[in-house]
This record gives structure tokens, sequence and C-alpha cells, in this order.
């Protein structure tokens, strides 16, 4: 058995080996040491110092951001700080001015509210800036004062408002005393929407015609029947406090059968209308019945013998009734002076008797009281309220005020 024989090596040729350790000692004196001595010596820089023996704590980053932020503000410049000051300042001071002026304006409301005795505390607008230093003056440059729903006699002011000048006040914004006004301007509506509420009860309307007119129509019950009713009515100053109404043309329609007029003229009373005096030429009872009076015959004009023909002979009737001269003569006859002789004739003719009591009662000043829109204001303890010009309008009348040497609270 052969033995094998080892193998032999040859060794490569190899460099010298070298130790990397050495290596890296040779470099304590190059780039690198000089890297990571200046990388050291920056953080040393802004790290706080330490005691020896205290633990380490990574670095607050947000408190030297802060600190940073402080510093921007403090580098600005004193100009641009002063400026930022007086921002501030006048921001308060407006600020104090605004609430003194909400102050005094609702101090005066409700003084207002009390003196003139309203159901609500009226709307009051302090003009001028600043307002502290008017108070310091004792003087106020404008004020606006809206008083909604005023009550003025039967009807309701709609709204009354005023701009007042030049005001002198006495006390201060949390001690409101008084004040002395020497002139005013303002202006008084009376809505035709608040005529209609409270005259018409929501069955008569009032609208404005042009010029000072204003027409009123709707219904009015009388004994239990709704009457068709038409007004006109002139709206004129009454003295230099109020406003008065002169109504005209007034008439109730009782369907096509008569029109009632109140009033003591020939022309006002209760007629026929042309269609009703047109009927008594084809109705020949109720023909009959009106010429059966001799009171109502005489008052017709008619011959006594046409008459007596007539009544005999309903050709003769029909001719008589039919002609343009009776008619007329009918028409002019005041039914309620014929219902007070012969309440049943006019029964027969088609009227309700109930009907004829309640027109008797409805007289022309009962009328003109319902339909009047006149008010007058109050006469103020010191000083003069004028009202000026009156004003028609589509949404009401409109009544231009003035005064002067006027006083509130004190």
């Amino acid at each position: 058995m052969r033995t094998p024989h080892p193998i032999e090596t040859h060794p490569a040729a190899t460099p010298p080996y070298t130790n990397p350790y050495d290596e890296l000692g040779a470099l304590d004196d190059g780039p690198l040491d000089e890297f990571l001595h200046e990388e050291r010596a920056e953080h040393d820089e802004h790290e706080e110092p330490h005691e020896a023996g205290e633990e380490w704590a990574p670095p607050n980053h947000r408190r030297r951001g802060t600190r940073r932020r402080r510093n921007r503000f403090a580098g600005l410049p004193l100009a641009l700080k002063a400026v930022i000051g007086i921002v501030v300042l006048a921001a308060f001071l407006t600020l104090a001015d605004r609430w003194a002026l909400l102050y005094a304006e609702h101090a005066a409301a409700d003084k207002l509210k009390d003196q003139l005795d309203l159901s609500a505390a009226p709307e009051v607008e302090i003009g001028g800036f600043p307002f502290l230093t008017q108070l310091a003056d004792s003087r106020v440059d404008t004020v606006k004062v809206t008083v909604p729903d005023v009550a003025a006699d039967r009807v309701s002011l709609a709204k009354v408002s005023a701009t007042a000048t030049g005001i002198r006040i006495e006390g201060g914004p949390t001690s409101l005393r008084g004040a002395t006004i020497p002139q005013l301007q303002g202006e008084v509506l009376l809505s035709f929407e608040d005529l209609n509420r409270e005259l018409g009860a929501s069955q008569v309307t009032f609208t404005g015609h042009g010029g000072d007119e204003i027409r009123a129509r709707g219904t009015l019950p009388v004994a239990g029947q709704n009457l068709r009713l038409r007004a006109d009515a002139r709206i004129q100053r009454d003295g230099d406090r109020g406003i008065s109404t002169e109504i005209d043309g007034m008439r109730l329609d009782i369907g096509d059968l008569a029109t009632y007029r109140p009033g003591s003229r020939p022309s006002e009373g209760l007629h026929l209308t042309p269609k009703s005096a047109e009927r008594l030429a084809k109705e020949t009872k109720k023909a009959k019945a009106l010429l059966s009076v001799p009171a109502i015959v005489q008052r017709l004009g008619v011959p006594d013998a046409a008459v007596q023909e007539a009544l005999r002979d309903d050709t003769k009737l029909a001719e008589l009734t039919g002609s343009a001269d009776f008619a007329r003569e009918a028409m002019n006859l005041n039914l309620i002076d014929v219902a007070v002789d012969n309440p049943a004739l006019l029964k027969r003719l088609g009227f309700d008797p109930a009907l004829l009591d309640g027109l008797t009662q409805l007289t022309r000043p009962v009328l003109v009281d319902r339909l009047s829109l006149g008010f007058r204001l109050p006469k103020p303890k010191d000083g003069d309220v004028r009202l000026q010009d009156v004003r028609v309008q589509k949404d009401g009348i409109r009544v231009r005020v003035t005064g002067e040497g006027l006083s509130v609270g004190g």
C-alpha cells in the first residue's frame, strides 16, 4: 500500500501585513481629527455648562427657539415698536368710546320711555365721533330718535322719527340726567295699514288718491246687513300740532235697492237707486202701494186725477211709472221721511224695518267720527313742536315736524 505524499504548496506573493488600528492612529493629527474637533467646539458653544456629576440631558431646542423669537421682537426698531403701541392704545380707546356710546344711548332711551309714557323704549342713535370728547364738552352733535307705535287719539302713529342737533347734555354716560335740544327736525307716519286695522276693523280700507285726498272703501255692518261703504276724505293741518279730516261723499249702498247718504240736505238721506225706480214700472203692486199714500203723491208732484186713473187701469199705471219724470221724482224721495209716517209701506217696497232703524242712528257725525283720521301731538312742557306740511303717499300720511327749545329729563 502506497502512502500518499503530502502535497507541496507554494505561498503566493502577498503584501506585508499591516495593523488597521495603527492606520487609524496615524490619522490622529489628520483631517478627521480637525473635523471632529470643530464639531465638538460648535456643540459646546450651544450647550449650557453643567456641574460635575450632573446627569447629561439632551438640549431643549424648543426653549432655544422661544429665546430666538424674543430676540427677534427685541430687535425691532424703536419707531416700529412705538407704532404698534399707538395702534393697540387706539384700539382700546375706540372700544371704550363705543362702550360709553352704547351705554348713553340705552340710558337716553329709558329716559324718553319714562318721560313720554311709551309702551316700548325708542331707538336712540347718537352721532359724531369720538363720543367721549363730546361728553367731556357736555354736548352732542346729533341724536336720532325713532319711536314706533305712538298712541294719538283714536289712531296709532306707525312711526315718529326726529333728528336733534347741537344738544347740550347734563351728566355723564352713567348718570345721564337730561338734555336741552335747540333744534329738531322730524317726521310722523300714519300708515294706511294701521288705519285699516284700527278704524276699519278689516272691513274698510284706506288708500291715498294723490294730493291730500284719501278714499275709504269697504263694508259696514248695520242691523245684521253688510252695506257697501264709500267715502272721500281730505287731510289738512289743524293748527300747529294736529291734523284733521274733512269727509265728504259718504254713502252706504243697500244692494241695488237704495243708497243712504247721512245728512239733512235734499240730496242726502235714503233714496231709491235708478234700477229700483225703473222696476216700479214692472212691479204693479209696489207702484200702487206707493201711489196710495197721498203725502207721497204730493211729493212726487203727480196730479190727483192721473193717480186715480193709474190706480184703476194698469195700462195707465205702467205709462205713469215708466215715464222718466216719475222715475226721477221717485229717486228724489227721502224714504227716511216716508218711513216715519208709513213704516209698512217701506216694508212692502222690500226694506227691513230694523235696517231703517239702524240707518236713522247712523248720522253724519257718527260716520265722520268712525272714519276720522285726525290726531294731535301733545304740547311739550318746555319749547315748541309744530307740524308742517301734510303729504298723502302710497303707504300712508306723512307729516313733517319741527321743534325748538325742547328739554328732556332734568
